[in-house]
């Protein structure tokens, strides 16, 4: 059944996006508004940086490493120009020479062989040429540089005269290289500052979530609880949560750096080069084909992978809780055989997702390969025939890789959004469940309310019109105790419930003190009742802890004082810590009349008004059962008390017997009274004493 809820659930469940999910979840990163701008501001800045690293890239290569790209012009040193001051001319590097420049001004170098010449004119850098010496030159451009016919004087620069040219050069490049690992450093402190930032802010968030659930949950009726499984809410708040840190982390504020370097990413190729641009942003609709087909499949391996996995974790949940039975009834192949076929599922649901995913960035980097081929192969052209330099070609190199990692990045921003989207369902499916409807304003008075409890034709159904009790009226008069027997499912613990306020009746009323118990606050109703269950619930910690419940008002005296008075004390005692022993989960190290001493002890320190058993003595050994019926005695000494047992015996001095029989009182009266009567009590007794017998 759980299994099959968990399935339906997950099957509705799941959207990649939800816009009005997303608002809500929005709505608890408000107060946090300004963490949030700074870390935009922090991604900004980092943007710009990443941004920034290809193109001063560019600048070395163009502006200081590719040089024979570039013309140089010859000035008089009276002129003014600054340059490079070499055989009494001043030269200056430009990218394109001016109109109003003769000829015989332009120069260039030439690298021919590990060589470098100064050339008169500009060849340019095509390797197609050739160089020769020239014997009959009478000045110092003894060498000539031939292209298809066409020849240009050239010299060649000694070391000195190359570092001449060079040292701007090589200054600019430090420079460069150290504003580069300056970039580097900076971004480096930008992403720790910002994944700091929003880690704390995430962090922040869901540690608000988790508390909201768990104050909401403590809120929700017990009708809550009875329909949704312990192992489903507990992931709720673990698992759920934490898919939710994700989405607040690494995709809300990565998005937006993603869309920022994507933008200044094609505004920079554009202002680089239009054509080059053009060619990088062509291969677009093949990615929006790629993504889509993602989308589609991955919602549905999605799906299919929290189905499984919510399989998987009832029938672990079922399978350890139940390990005892299986292990009782040699069933550890069948339940192995019968888990192993879900972990099937699961592992075929894993490999789908591995194969969609496998098909996605493979499918993404072959269109940013095939990107960069094109603009190799375009650029590079352009490079050969001197209209492209080629540090911008190295610079869309760099910046293809930029752009496509993002969108290779789309796989896990996807699964993390479309996992926030499903975890904030199941959230807000809690979060929106109404909450126990409180409609008393009265208090009562833990010094002055006596006890009295009165039914008066009490009806109420779990299920419309299924009802549990029916036309039910009985009396409890302050300080006298009352037993309820009937066999399972006549309505007993119903009538615990019902007292407590934990379900509502549908018809009639129900007294405390003359008072209408709908007309009490539950917190103060609850104050003044004290349960005690045949499954006693003990929490991890401690012997003390447990009993005191985190009530500061109840002192290690009067926790020592009512274990004595209940008989606990004796094996509290024997204890390595006694009082400040270790209790496990559940009490798991201590014996059911061990725990139920404990809980004789938890409810007596409270000293409530009103006590209620709910088959406190069934499952007892003997021995303890005379420390559980001398410890009845004392705390219904003087106290409002309901017993529910199967045990007879344990009820026999009880005031008053009410049997019930499908919802209704069939019988009421004392022991004696009820066995003259040989009705359904008679029978149910002498049932009882017949196994006793047997038993003996």
């Amino acid at each position: 059944m759980a299994d099959r809820q968990n399935f339906q659930e997950e099957e509705v469940l799941g959207k990649a996006y939800d816009a009005r999910l997303m608002r809500r979840l929005l709505s608890y990163a408000k107060n946090y508004w300004k963490h949030f701008l700074l870390a935009i501001i922090l991604l900004l800045c980092s943007t710009l940086i990443d941004l920034a690293r290809p193109y001063l890239s560019k600048i070395a290569i163009d502006d200081y490493i590719n040089v024979d790209s570039k013309p140089m012009v010859a000035y008089e040193p009276s002129s003014g120009e600054k340059g490079i001051e070499f055989g009494g001319m001043i030269y200056k590097r430009v990218d394109k020479v001016p109109e109003n420049i003769p000829v015989e001004r332009v120069y260039s170098l030439l690298y021919v062989d590990n060589q470098v010449f100064i050339v008169k004119g500009f060849p340019g850098s095509d390797s197609r040429g050739t160089l020769q010496k020239n014997p009959a030159s009478a000045d110092e451009f003894g060498y000539s540089y031939d292209i298809e016919g066409k020849t240009w004087p050239a010299r060649l620069l000694s070391k000195n005269e190359i570092k001449t040219f060079r040292n701007n050069d090589i200054t600019a490049v430090a420079i460069i290289g150290a504003l580069f690992i300056a970039a580097i450093i900076i971004g480096f402190l930008l992403n720790y500052l910002q994944l700091n930032l929003l880690g704390y802010v995430g962090q922040t968030i869901i540690y608000n979530i988790r508390q909201e659930i768990f104050s909401k949950m403590q809120k929700l009726p017990l009708s809550f609880f009875d329909k949704n499984p312990v192992g489903r809410l507990v992931t709720r708040v673990t698992n759920d949560t934490e898919t939710l840190n994700d989405m607040y982390t690494n995709v809300l504020t990565t998005l937006l750096k993603d869309v920022f370097m994507l933008v200044g990413i094609i505004v920079i190729m554009f202002r680089l080069n239009t054509t080059l641009a053009v060619i990088s942003l062509s291969v677009m609709p093949l990615v929006l084909v790629v993504s889509f087909y993602f989308r589609m499949k991955a919602r549905q391996v999605y799906r299919r992978i929290r189905t499984t996995l919510a399989r998987i974790n009832s029938a672990l949940s079922e399978n350890i809780s139940g390990m005892r039975i299986i292990q009782i009834f040699n069933k550890e192949k069948e339940k192995y055989k019968e888990f192993c076929g879900i972990d099937n599922e699961y592992f075929k649901a894993g490999m789908s997702e591995i194969i969609v995913f496998g098909i996605f960035r493979p499918a993404i980097e072959m269109i940013a390969f095939l990107t960069v081929a094109l603009v190799i192969w375009r650029g590079g052209i352009r490079v050969i025939d001197n209209t492209l330099q080629l540090g911008v070609l190295y610079a869309f190199i760099n910046y293809i890789s930029q752009f496509f990692q993002p969108i290779n990045d789309l796989a896990q921003k996807y699964n993390i959004l479309q996992g926030a989207m499903a975890s904030s369902e199941r959230i807000f499916m809690i979060l929106d469940t109404p909450v126990e409807e409180d409609n008393g304003e009265k208090e009562l008075d833990p010094g002055k309310i006596k006890g009295e409890i009165e039914f008066r034709d009490v009806w109420f159904a779990y299920n419309e019109d299924e009802w549990v009790l029916k036309n039910v009226s009985f009396k409890v008069p302050a300080g006298k105790t009352v037993a309820i027997v009937g066999a399972t499912g006549a309505g007993k613990t119903s009538i615990i419930n019902l007292i407590g306020r934990f379900y509502e009746i549908q018809k009639g009323r129900i007294l405390i003190d003359g008072e209408d118990i709908r007309t009490i606050k539950k917190e103060s109703l609850r104050k003044n009742i004290a349960v005690v269950l045949q499954d006693v619930f003990l929490f991890s910690g401690n012997i003390r802890d447990n009993i005191r419940l985190n009530e500061t008002d109840i002192s290690d005296e009067k926790i020592k004082k009512v274990s004595e008075y209940v008989n606990a004390d004796k094996f509290i005692q024997k204890l390595p810590l006694k009082y400040a022993d270790e209790v496990k989960e559940r009490g798991a190290t201590l014996s059911a009349g061990q725990r139920q001493l404990l809980a004789f002890a938890r409810a007596l320190a409270f000293d409530p008004a009103i006590l209620i058993l709910d088959e406190a003595t069934a499952n007892i050994d003997t021995e303890t059962e005379l420390l559980i019926q001398d410890a009845l005695k004392k705390i219904t000494r003087d106290r409002t008390t309901i017993i529910i047992a199967h045990r007879l015996s344990t009820i026999q001095n009880a005031d008053n017997i009410i049997v019930l029989h499908k919802g209704a009182i069939r019988e009421m009266g004392n022991h004696y009274e009820l066995l003259e009567k040989k009705g359904m009590y008679y029978n149910l007794y002498r049932l009882q004493y017949k196994n006793d017998t047997i038993a003996q």
